[in-house]
Parts: C-alpha cells; structure tokens; sequence
C-alpha cells in the first residue's frame, strides 16, 4: 500500500515545489534537492505528514468533531467542493468571508436569512415584489449561495481546518488560530510550515497533487463518520419480536394453571 501511495504522489507531481528564488526558508527541512532551479520536495516527508493528518481527521470524525474544508484558488474549488460532500463535511471553496469563525454567530443569522430567500424563491410569495426588487433579492440570493452554501451543516465551529495553500487562506489560518482550532495544510516550498499545526508537503498548485491529497483526506474522515455510524448500530438495543412475547406470556400462564390445580385425595395421606 506505501509503495502505491508513492507511486501516486509522484505520478501526480506532489514533490514538484516552486522554483527556487521564491521558496521560504523554513521549508527546508521537508525539501530534497533542487534541479533546474525548482526545489524538489522529499517524498517521505509528504506521506508522514499525510499519514498523521489521516490519522487525527479519522479520530475527529469518529469524535463527531466537523471538519472545514478550505480551498477558495482556481485549482482546488472544484475539489474541494466534490470531497467535502462526499466526506459530509462542510466546505469553504468560492470566498472567505472575514469572521468565518470568530464571528461565527453573524455567519448563522446569513445562513438563516439565505434560507428565506429559498423560500421566498420557491414559493409565490416573490410574485408579489416589483421587477426591481425581485432583481435585487435574487441577485443577493446568488451571492449569499456562492459563499455560505458550503457551511448549511455547519451548526457549530469546526474542530479541525483541511487547508490548500496557506498563502492563499491566510485569513482563514489567523482565524483558526486565533481560536486554537487545528490546522492541516497542503503547503508548498513558499509557505511557512510554523502557521500549520499538521503540515503535508507538497504541490499546491497543480490540479492532480491537490485532488490526490484531499482525496485522501476526505477518505480518512469517512472512515471515521462510518465507524460512528458502526457503533451507534451496535448500541442500540434489540427490541423483542411480538412473538417471542406471546410465548413468554403463554408459557407463564401455563405455569399458575398447573400450579393451582387440586392435589389428589389418596396423596394427602
């Protein structure tokens, strides 16, 4: 399995890192060489930092913990969005808006009043509006969608941050940390490991490097929203069938009847 891992993170040019001249410093330990003036970056420090993020995110679904899927560039949106749903996850991947998490009660109130438009949309209600204002209330129906549909199931803060490209959500990373809430990031030779809690190493800028790596996130927490699921399965107590009841309340009356009936004469003697 670790050797297929490889096989794919190279196949998918994770170890690729920007070019030299722009790398930061502090990302030289997870560096391996430098070849044609691009930094290469060393593969085994990839899987280690993807096999302890695995493991936390496995702990926190299993936890009921939320996990925020964060990855608003051109590259990792689309991603982003695809395997936060199937991980049943919420996701950030249009905008950030400013105090996603430390004003997260206003975050809700927009949720809400994005929940009125639907129905305002839905129903015949809007009918009623003038051609001007229903333009003005669809329009902010679209922008509130854009930016807040990602967070629907999101009814409290989140306890982990799946992050692409730190640089980009460096508004999302002083949030999270401003909060102590963990960070897991994809980082690339141009970032600063000390802001990211769990870094992976590795492309962030190419397509197939970020949709190995989220995948592979995602797929650690369904395991744990699965293994939940199992144990609540488990738990909950089998009910007795009507007719294992029956039986019993049969066999029981049985009983009393034979008990109360009359001892023969000959035997009292």
């Amino acid at each position: 399995m670790a050797q297929k891992l490889v096989e794919d993170l190279i196949q998918a040019g994770v170890h690729f890192g920007h070019r030299a001249s722009r790398w930061n410093p502090k990302m030289a330990p997870y560096i391996y060489a430098r070849k044609n003036l691009i930094h290469i970056i060393d593969i085994r420090e990839t899987i280690r930092g993807l096999l302890r993020a695995k493991k936390y995110l496995t702990q926190v679904a299993a936890n009921s913990g939320i996990i925020l899927f964060v990855g608003t560039k051109r590259q990792a949106s689309e991603t982003i969005e695809r395997e936060s749903l199937r991980a049943k996850m919420p996701f950030v991947s249009e905008r950030w808006l400013g105090g996603t998490l430390t004003n997260f009660r206003t975050i809700r109130s927009r949720l809400s009043r994005l929940e009125e438009l639907e129905t305002l949309r839905t129903s015949d209600a809007i009918d009623r509006y003038s051609k001007k204002r229903q333009s003005a209330l669809n329009r902010e129906y679209r922008k509130m969608y854009r930016n807040l549909n990602g967070m629907r199931t999101m009814n409290r803060l989140p306890q982990c941050l799946v992050i692409v490209d730190p640089n980009k959500e460096k508004n999302a990373i002083t949030e999270a940390r401003t909060l102590g809430i963990t960070t897991i990031a994809l980082i690339d030779t141009d970032c600063n490991p000390d802001l990211v809690d769990l870094p992976i190493p590795g492309n962030d800028d190419s397509i197939r490097s970020i949709e190995l790596i989220v995948r592979q996130l995602a797929n650690a927490s369904l395991e744990g929203v699965v293994s939940v699921a199992a144990a609540e399965k488990q738990e909950a107590p089998e009910e007795p069938s009507k007719s294992e009841g029956n039986t019993g309340a049969n066999g029981a009356q049985e009983s009393v009847e034979e008990s109360a009936e009359p001892t023969p004469a000959g035997e009292l003697g």
